[in-house]
């Protein structure tokens, strides 16, 4: 009973309603898009290598609460434990790209040929491949924090999975697209790692030491980090708006098509998190590291996914449409998993005691 106290108490004022939050957020999203054209356009100028900053800064707000729960001491412990650090990777590397073509083109390119003309579905399952070549960098911490999860572990799974990320996309879509002139927007990834890991990490690190050293650990623990109850998911509403005031037009003009594409992304998604999650069940893992290991490769970067769909075939293209719709059915599905993963905490608390 515990264990669902916390849990409710993590997710704040929303609670277990959070998947509705976030449905109305999308809807209000679009309108604002569509009634207030002037919105987006004025964000947009608020923009470098395909970032927003805007979205950069409220990411930052949801991100941070996390980065000061993390005992800065624990992070070389966690890289002693390689079992949690070889789930990710070998899902993330070796699976995830391979799966998610497979699913795209068994969907887009098969089962729905008469729907979808030959030329714009391969375009759709570019997109698709251009998602699944990317992990999750910074809404992991979110799906982190909503488990309960382990934040020094969290933190060195994304900066491993980083790491790789700077040389395994581009040889892993080209492959897997065959296409020769990929091109990464390094100035995108770059700045992303930067926005989403580096500067919450610095001032989470930075403020727990100063408040620790001048008001002591107690405080910090009970006062200072309660005041950041809720903020989290504020951030992840308010991100999502903004999202979706962007792309609402383009949504609407392609409700079809956009379902059609939502469905191996669904798949895929489910898919990827129960091989994590069960291969992190065979081995033992706690809790603490199995859910938001199994959650970096079922969420994707899809900041790098746009830009690189844009660079490569163009704004208006299938590609670009695709990642777009990984952005759309992301956060529902996420929750969900968030869901089935603190329901299922029990399977792993022997092990933790």
């Amino acid at each position: 009973m515990k264990n669902k106290v916390n849990t409710k108490q993590a997710l704040g004022f929303f609670g277990n309603y959070l998947t509705i939050w976030v449905a109305l957020c999308i809807v209000v999203g679009i309108i604002i898009g569509q009634v207030f054209p002037q919105f987006p356009k004025t964000l947009s100028k608020f923009e470098y290598a395909q970032v927003s900053i805007p979205v950069a800064i409220l990411i930052w707000l949801m991100i941070y609460p996390m980065m000061l729960k993390i005992d800065f001491s624990s992070i070389v412990e966690a890289t002693k434990k390689p079992k949690g650090l070889t789930v990710t990777c070998v899902t993330n590397w070796l699976i995830k790209p391979f799966t998610m073509y497979f699913f795209a083109w068994l969907f887009l390119k098969v089962i729905f040929k008469s729907f979808i003309p030959a030329e714009l579905s391969s375009q759709y399952l570019a997109g698709a491949v251009l998602l699944g070549a990317a992990p999750c960098t910074a809404m992991v911490f979110v799906w982190s924090h909503l488990t309960e999860g382990d934040p020094a572990y969290t933190l060195v799974q994304v900066a491993v999975n980083d790491l790789i990320l700077l040389i395994g996309f581009t040889p892993i879509v080209a492959i897997l697209l065959g296409v020769s002139d990929v091109v990464v927007p390094y100035d995108t990834l770059f700045l992303s790692v930067v926005l989403f890991v580096v500067i919450p990490l610095l001032g989470g690190y930075i403020s727990r030491k100063y408040i620790i050293k001048n008001k002591g650990k107690e405080y910090f623990e009970n006062i200072f980090l309660k005041k950041f109850n809720g903020i989290t998911e504020v951030g992840l509403l308010l991100t999502l708006i903004i999202i979706f005031s962007f792309q609402g037009e383009v949504i609407l003009n392609n409700p079809i098509h956009i379902a059609l594409i939502a469905i191996p992304l669904i798949i895929q998604t489910f898919f990827i998190f129960i091989l994590a999650y069960g291969w992190a069940k065979a081995w033992k893992l706690p809790h603490n590291i199995a859910a938001p290991g199994s959650m970096i490769g079922a969420s994707n970067f899809f900041e790098l996914a746009v830009a690189v769909a844009i660079s490569l075939f163009g704004l208006k293209s299938g590609a670009a449409l695709a990642t777009v719709v990984g952005v759309l059915v992301e956060v529902p599905v996420m929750l969900t998993l968030v869901k089935i993963a603190n329901n299922t905490r029990h399977w792993f608390l022997e092990k933790e005691k």
